[in-house]
């Protein structure tokens, strides 16, 4: 295991604001692609997607990265990891929530020079199987791939009603229209960028503003508006019944949700390195 520490930096990363985290190689990268896969105290629920993935051989397509936030559950033990095939665990040591776990994978990925990055949340409410049609949207020029259970081939099974509402008639309209590219279905982590987008200066994606949820909003917004091709494939996001499992709580998540909704579209995270910043 070795510490990242902010202070490590190379000439070409040296403006990156990446949290402290540690990182345990398993795995010799052997893959152009990697596949996220960003997680905290998900106990089966991680340890069931990671076997999917194992089960439908994605480890023959991408390399595995698991980036936890912190898990206390010892579901992400080291024998377990090397059984599903994962490459490389990092764990976030530094502040922040979800997007602060995405930099210390993002930062990781670009330094080990791969081509493009599939994330995929570890709470296991999506079907692994479309990884496979990401990366080849990511080899045939694509950007930005976005999931979505809304266009015809998806799957949207139990989605909470609240969810349901906010996603369709507020959150994917909003980033729709003031992004220009018609998103339906904007708030789910399943998604792949191309090393050209994660690595725009433009775009920014490593500074410390982002420590929530706002680089999900932050990216559907940019990503479209600097002409980066955009692409949205269908998938199944699945959530038992009776149970929710998510790190956003009904009320003041819900909330937080869309004040960075708003905050994205006023342009307040935009990098000052964008010319119409």
């Amino acid at each position: 295991m070795t510490e990242y520490l902010p202070s490590q930096e190379t000439p070409s990363t040296s403006e990156w604001q990446v949290p402290s985290h540690t990182r345990t190689i398993l795995r010799s990268k052997a893959r152009a692609y990697a596949v996220v896969v960003p997680v905290i105290n998900e106990g089966e629920r991680i340890r069931r997607l990671l076997s999917r993935m194992k089960e439908i051989g994605i480890d023959n397509l991408a390399d595995i990265i698991v980036v936890d936030g912190g898990s206390t559950d010892g579901s992400l033990a080291e024998p377990f990891l090397q059984e599903t095939h994962v490459s490389a665990l990092l764990v976030k040591t530094g502040p922040g929530k979800l997007s602060a776990q995405l930099r210390c994978a993002y930062a990781y990925c670009l330094e080990e020079g791969y081509a493009g990055v599939v994330t995929i949340d570890g709470n296991n409410k999506d079907d692994p199987s479309p990884i496979p049609a990401f990366i080849d949207a990511l080899r045939k020029g694509v950007d930005f791939v976005q999931a979505s259970r809304f266009i015809p081939g998806g799957v949207a099974e139990n989605t909470p009603l609240s969810r349901y509402v906010a996603i369709r008639l507020i959150h994917a309209p909003l980033l729709s229209m003031f992004s220009g590219f018609r998103w339906t279905d904007t708030t789910q982590g399943f998604r792949a960028y191309s090393r050209a987008l994660l690595e725009d200066e433009r775009i920014g994606i490593f500074r410390d503003v982002f420590t929530g949820y706002e680089l999900l909003a932050y990216l559907s917004y940019r990503a479209p508006k600097l002409g980066f091709r955009c692409l949205e494939l269908p998938t199944s996001r699945c959530y038992p019944k009776g149970e929710v499992p998510t790190k956003i709580s009904s009320f003041s998540g819900n909330l937080q949700v869309m004040r960075v909704l708003l905050l994205t579209v006023a342009g307040k995270y935009n990098s000052s390195k964008a010319t119409d910043a």
